[in-house]
């Protein structure tokens, strides 16, 4: 068996994942929380399976030939990372908003357990960056291969993105006594704001 799709599915995929965008703050966000940060860390490689299988397999071309659905998901995704972008500044000028959610229990810990779930799909499948990573990128490539070339490619995306959402996960999970800091922390969210304000302005020119 030729393995070679399974690397190029690999590097390929990591490439994409790798540069900084609203999955990756939102992760490192939650690693420094220490806040089921192995669960957001599993929901986007969830997302980041359905985009790569509906890039690979063809059926990108549906949301790619659909304008009013191509015109509502930047929308969406404009609106949220804009939200998003707005409540991490202001995370980063209250002192007392972290602490306030660390030390709530009971239906409190399940809003923020929804909270985290539903941010994990919108940062994922509200931003038309990674379908246009996932579905038209990884599309084009995977027309090239076809039976076991398009499943190995697959693949080896699939193995990328986990490895780096777990790594990226644990990684600022194991530096969160550095990182949750005051003055880290509020640079971090200061950060994570400016790239989701960023992506959300980049998005306008969609539209």
């Amino acid at each position: 068996m030729n393995f070679l799709p399974l690397a190029q599915g690999f590097f390929l995929g990591g490439s994409m994942i790798i540069p900084i965008g609203a999955q990756n703050a939102f992760i490192i966000n939650q690693g420094v929380k220490r806040q089921f940060h192995l669960l957001a860390a599993t929901l986007c490689i969830l997302g980041d399976v359905l985009l790569i299988s509906l890039g690979v397999f063809g059926g990108g071309e549906i949301i790619a030939s659909n304008e009013t659905l191509s015109f509502l998901l930047t929308l969406f995704g404009i609106l949220f990372l804009t939200g998003y972008g707005m409540l991490s500044f202001r995370s980063a000028f209250t002192a007392t908003l972290l602490s306030k959610v660390d030390n709530s229990a009971g239906a409190k810990t399940d809003n923020t357990l929804l909270k985290v779930v539903i941010t994990c799909f919108a940062v994922t499948l509200l931003n038309p960056h990674a379908y246009i990573d996932t579905v038209v990128i990884l599309g084009g490539v995977g027309g090239q291969f076809i039976g076991s070339g398009k499943v190995l490619l697959t693949l080896g995306c699939i193995i990328a993105s986990t490895c780096w959402f777990y790594g990226l996960s644990i990684s600022a999970s194991r530096m969160s006594y550095v990182l949750s800091k005051p003055k880290v922390k509020k640079g971090i969210d200061i950060s994570v704001g400016i790239v989701m304000l960023l992506i959300a302005i980049g998005l306008t020119q969609q539209l």
